[in-house]
């Protein structure tokens, strides 16, 4: 069988007044648990160590 031709479809625009409160509603979205809390502080010591080891550039 054949199959129908489809037609392109014309995309209308999005109504910029109806995103804003869909975006307020976003956020960070984080666990709460004592797992994430750690590998948090963890990767937040990590950084400070490789921080602190970088020798500062001097010019």
């Amino acid at each position: 069988m054949k199959r129908a031709k489809q037609k392109a479809r014309a995309f209308k625009p999005r109504n910029p007044l109806a995103l804003e409160p869909l975006l307020a509603k976003g956020g960070a979205h984080e666990r709460r648990d004592k797992r994430a809390s750690r590998a948090r502080q963890k990767a937040r010591l990590l950084r400070e160590l490789k921080d602190q080891n970088q020798p500062e550039n001097r010019t």
